[in-house]
């Protein structure tokens, strides 16, 4: 992984130069690697990462098929999609400066989603958080109570 991470952070201090002469091959690169991580995850579950797109993306399918088995996989759909959308955003920009900002953003949203994916993969409860983890805040909120008895009965 520290390749992918080192990759990411490499495009991020690109000068916008380079983006104009090669923009394809990072957008192209920033997508294979969202790819690259959820396959990570999928295949370290015993799952095979499907080849199907979804709206048109192997990541956002690749993501779907992971929340499919795991709610907390909820927690990444954004940031898949948001690395889709500035990937597509870069791809209509005219400007190479403009460019180059959407790309640095989706090599951000990249590293988000490796070090997102690396945590789940050292501790599986990371991201249940959304809210299809009621159960879990309500056993916190029940805690929470024993620890602090009700504050509104103070004089």
């Amino acid at each position: 992984m520290g390749t992918l991470l080192e990759t990411a952070e490499a495009i991020e201090a690109m000068p916008d130069e380079a983006f104009a002469a090669d923009s394809a091959t990072v957008r192209s690169t920033l997508l294979h690697a969202g790819e690259f991580i959820m396959e990570r995850w999928l295949q370290a579950q015993g799952m095979q990462p499907t080849d199907e797109l979804h709206e048109g993306f192997r990541l956002l399918a690749l993501q779907r098929q992971a929340a499919c088995a795991d709610a907390t996989f909820n927690a990444c759909r954004e940031s898949c999609r948001e690395l889709v959308y500035q990937c597509n955003v870069a791809e209509a920009a005219n400007d190479t400066h403009e460019r180059a900002q959407h790309l640095r953003l989706a090599a951000s949203v990249t590293k988000h989603l490796a070090l997102f994916i690396d945590g789940k993969l050292e501790n599986r409860a990371l991201g249940e958080f959304c809210c299809s983890s009621r159960p879990l805040r309500a056993q916190d909120a029940e805690a929470a109570r024993r620890i602090a008895p009700d504050r509104g009965t103070h004089g």
